[in-house]
């Protein structure tokens, strides 16, 4: 008997093994270059990975995308940032071209002093801290330092304080320097430099009132001070610069929002003019100002009536009312005789003449410029 052949047994089914598509190489490299080195080629490399994946079936199109828009995004950056590169690459080669037709000496504006003069690059004194090119008065000047102080420290007193106090002394700083206001020619502006947020946190408090003549080729200096006047002309010029800067104090709200501010502006012209009257009254006895003095005192107490009803008044209407009545007591012809008298300049500033019109004639108003913040 024959021994059976052993059963034959099929192989098991064969499995199929499962692949895990590849990683696309272009997606990761876009990634990396777009944040690390070259933007732009990061974009060329996200394209290329999604074409790929999309034909190949591969990984990576999270990535891929992930990479196109950082490259995209650090690409417009960088185009941003070469074009303020080149905008101030630009502008410092034109600053350069501008130093180069300075005349003068460069010159910290903490080694300016009272007295002298200088150029700016381009005319410019409005720019906020310029290079200052100190020159001789005697030469063409487009500025003259009329005072150079250094603040008070502490803290930032903020751009609008900072600005009134700067306004208020470099108004001073000029009526004392300049004393004969009205002999400073037409094109002569009072402007100043001080500190910036920014440089007094680094201890800048540096405050150069200057009186500006860039508008037109200047020669020689502006500076008529009491050492160079009698003391009559000083005294006189005192009192009139004290009731031309308190005038020029109005405030800067409109009077129907700050009437009670309004009211104390009006009682410190009134003080002012107060001065100017006693010193009048006291020259009338000289004969050869005994006529002039007497017809500026008559219009200085006629303001005064004025202003004085005005510090009183309970509604705008009212002071604007004596507003009014102050303005029109004074003349700019009768002051004209009187600094004739005393041999001071009879010339009209263009500030002052409006008052024959019914303007103000503010001073502050027409002739204040700022290079701080």
């Amino acid at each position: 008997m024959s021994t059976p052949p052993p059963p034959y047994w099929l192989p098991p089914p064969a499995q199929q093994a499962y692949a895990e598509p590849a990683l696309n190489g272009f997606a990761l490299a876009s990634l990396l270059v777009g944040l690390l080195c070259l933007p732009p080629l990061g974009v060329v490399f996200a394209v290329v990975a999604l074409v790929q994946i999309a034909r190949k079936g591969e990984r990576g199109k999270a990535l891929a995308i992930t990479g196109l828009v950082v490259s995209l995004a650090m690409t417009a950056a960088l185009v941003l940032a070469a074009d303020r590169a080149g905008e101030r690459l630009f502008d410092r080669l034109d600053t350069v071209e501008q130093y180069e037709d300075v005349e003068g000496e460069l010159t910290a504006m903490d080694e300016m002093r009272r007295g002298d003069c200088f150029n700016v690059p381009g005319g410019d004194l409005l720019a906020e801290r310029p290079f200052i090119y100190k020159t001789a008065c005697t030469g063409p000047h487009e500025g003259e330092v009329t005072s150079s102080t250094r603040l008070a420290g502490g803290a930032f007193p903020g751009a609008p304080e900072l600005r009134r106090t700067a306004v208020d002394a470099c108004w001073k700083a000029q009526d004392a320097y300049a004393m004969d206001t009205w002999a400073l020619p037409p094109y002569a502006e009072m402007f100043y430099f001080g500190p910036t947020h920014e440089s007094w946190g680094g201890g800048d408090r540096r405050l150069l009132c200057v009186i500006g003549t860039a508008e037109q080729e200047h020669r020689g200096s502006l500076r008529k001070d009491a050492t160079m006047l009698t003391p009559e002309q000083v005294a006189l010029l005192r009192v009139m610069n004290e009731a031309d800067l308190a005038l020029g104090g109005q405030p800067e709200e409109e009077l129907d929002e700050a009437l009670p501010r309004y009211r104390e502006w009006a009682a410190a012209v009134d003080r002012a003019l107060g001065v100017e009257a006693g010193l009048l009254d006291g020259v009338r006895e000289r004969p050869e100002l005994a006529g002039p003095a007497g017809a500026q005192l008559k219009g200085v107490e006629a303001a005064r009536a004025g202003w004085q009803r005005a510090a009183r008044a309970t509604k705008p209407a009212e002071f604007r009312t004596a507003w009014d009545e102050a303005s029109a007591a004074q003349s700019v012809e009768t002051e004209k005789v009187l600094r004739g008298a005393y041999g001071l300049s009879m010339t009209v500033p263009e500030w002052l003449a409006g008052e024959s019109d019914g303007s103000d004639g503010d001073p502050e108003d027409s002739a204040v410029e700022d290079s701080a913040p």
